[in-house]
Parts: C-alpha cells; structure tokens; sequence
C-alpha cells in the first residue's frame, strides 16, 4: 500500500508516458540497472524486518524494525520510479540516503567489541554506505541534462 501512495499519478489522470511525461529520465540501461539494484535492495529488507522482529528483544526491534521498513520504503520507492523513467525519484533517493547512512553509524556506535563490530563494518562497507552512495549520485543528478537554447 506505501508504493501505491509513494507512486501514484503526479495528476489526476493515468501515468503519462515516458515520452509525454515532463522532465522524463531517460531510460538508459545504467538507470535501468540503479533502479533494480535499489529495487532488490529494498526487497532484500523485508524479509530481514521479520528476523529483526523475531530477534531482538521487543524495545530495540521496534526501532530497528521502524528504522529498516523505512529504508525499504525509500529504496523502493525510488528503484520503481527509476525503473518506470518517473523524475520523482530524487526524494526518496536522497531519504534512503540519509536512512542508510544513519543505520551504519547507529549500527557501529552500538556494537560490541569483537564479532559484534566486524559485523557491522562489513554491512556498513559493503552494504550501507555503497547504496547511500548511489542514493546521493541519484538525488544530485539532474532527471535530465537541459537542451541548449537557440
């Protein structure tokens, strides 16, 4: 129901087409390729929130589930945007960057020493903080690059 919400038509009429839609992002495969990965990457947390929630006593899942349903909110919302060529994708980009990057710190701030840490230096490295990162370059960039006028 979120994504329903998140993406639903910018007017009152059906989705415009990439070709009629004002201020479109080309559809190139690099785009196509960076909407799927925030797309899985969004889905790869679903399944995580019910271990979290299956875990972890219920005072730190609750905020560890509420902190993760938001990054895969955001993520998403974002891939599906990006996939459909829709220039509203920049938002949730740059919410999904700020939600990651808030994990990572939160995650290496509260670990113990040992395993713990590693752990958590891993999943920052090699998955928070690069999704952040490309969440940035996707907020940043312009939809499209304006045509010269004459």
């Amino acid at each position: 129901m979120t994504l329903v919400a998140f993406n639903s038509p910018p007017h009152k009429c059906s989705y415009p087409t990439i070709r009629t839609a004002r201020g479109a992002v080309r559809r190139t495969a690099a785009r196509r390729l960076q909407g799927r990965i925030l797309t899985a990457a969004g889905l790869a947390l679903l399944p995580w929130l019910g271990y979290l929630a299956g875990t972890l006593p219920p005072a730190e899942a609750t905020a560890w589930v509420a902190l993760d349903a938001l990054e895969a909110a955001a993520l998403l919302t974002a891939g599906t945007r990006l996939l459909r060529a829709d220039p509203r994708h920049r938002a949730p980009a740059a919410a999904a960057a700020v939600l990651l990057l808030a994990d990572a710190g939160i995650d290496l701030a509260t670990a113990a020493p040992g395993q713990e840490l590693a752990t958590a230096m891993v999943m920052a490295v090699g998955a928070e903080l690069p999704l952040a990162a490309l969440c940035v370059v996707l907020a940043l960039r312009p939809a499209h690059r304006p045509t010269p006028r004459r």
